[in-house]
C-alpha cells in the first residue's frame, strides 16, 4: 500500500489519492469557460478527431479479450493520478482535479502509448514510409504490452503500479465528468504556474 514515505519520496505535487480522492486532467486555458459550464467528455476536444482518433484506434485493435468492454480507448478522457513536483507543464494550460467513479476508470502504462504516436503519425508520409514496418513489429508488441500491463483504478489501489518508476500511469475515464466534480487547482503561464487564488490575487490587484 501506498504510504507518506513514498510520497516524500516521489516528490509528488500533490498527497496521494487516498487524501484527496482526486485524478488530475490537464487543459489548455481556452476550454476553460465551457469546461466549467458544461464538463467534460471524452470528445469535447477540438484537437480529438483532427490528431488522436486513428492514434487510439490502434490501442483499441489490440486490445485482448479478458479487457472489459467498457474499456475502449478511443472513449477515454485522459488524466493522472499525480505529477512530480519537476514535471513540466505547458504554457497556457490549466490543471484540473477530477471527482471521478473509479469503477469506470482503467489504468495503463503512458510511455508504451505516446513513444507510438510519432510513428503513427510518420507511417504516411512518403518519406517515413518505412514507419510502417516498426509499427507491424516494434509498435504491435507494445500495444499489446500496453494492455498487458494496464488493470482497473481499483486493482491499482492496492497494487500502486502507478508508483513504480518504470510505470508513468496514465487514467482513463470513462464516463462524463459533471462541472460540480470539477476543481481547478493551477494555471501555468509562460513565466509562472500559479494557484487559482493566486491567480485572483493578482488579478484583483491584491498583490
Amino acid at each position: 500500500m501506498y504510504n507518506e514515505d513514498w510520497e516524500r519520496r516521489l516528490n509528488l505535487l500533490f498527497k496521494d489519492y487516498n487524501s484527496t480522492g482526486l485524478v488530475y486532467h490537464i487543459a489548455n486555458i481556452n476550454d476553460l469557460k465551457e469546461i466549467l459550464e458544461k464538463g467534460i467528455t471524452y470528445d469535447h476536444k477540438s484537437t480529438y478527431r483532427d490528431r488522436y482518433i486513428e492514434f487510439h484506434k490502434f490501442f483499441d485493435s489490440l486490445k485482448p479479450d479478458y479487457i472489459p468492454d467498457w474499456v475502449i480507448r478511443q472513449k477515454a478522457i485522459f488524466a493522472s493520478m499525480n505529477f512530480k513536483k519537476e514535471h513540466y507543464f505547458h504554457s497556457h494550460s490549466v490543471i484540473l482535479g477530477l471527482k471521478v467513479d473509479i469503477n469506470k476508470c482503467w489504468i495503463a502504462n503512458e510511455n508504451l502509448a505516446n513513444s507510438l504516436y510519432e510513428p503513427l503519425v510518420l507511417k504516411d508520409i512518403k518519406d517515413f514510409k518505412f514507419a510502417k514496418q516498426y509499427i507491424e513489429n516494434i509498435g504491435v508488441k507494445q500495444g499489446r504490452r500496453y494492455w498487458e500491463t494496464s488493470l482497473s483504478f481499483v486493482d491499482n489501489l492496492s497494487k500502486r503500479m502507478d508508483k513504480r518508476e518504470d510505470y508513468d500511469e496514465e487514467v482513463l475515464i470513462f464516463h462524463s465528468i459533471e462541472p460540480k466534480d470539477i476543481i481547478p487547482l493551477y494555471i501555468v503561464s509562460d513565466h509562472k504556474m500559479l494557484t487559482i487564488d493566486e491567480w485572483k490575487s493578482i488579478l484583483k490587484g491584491d498583490r
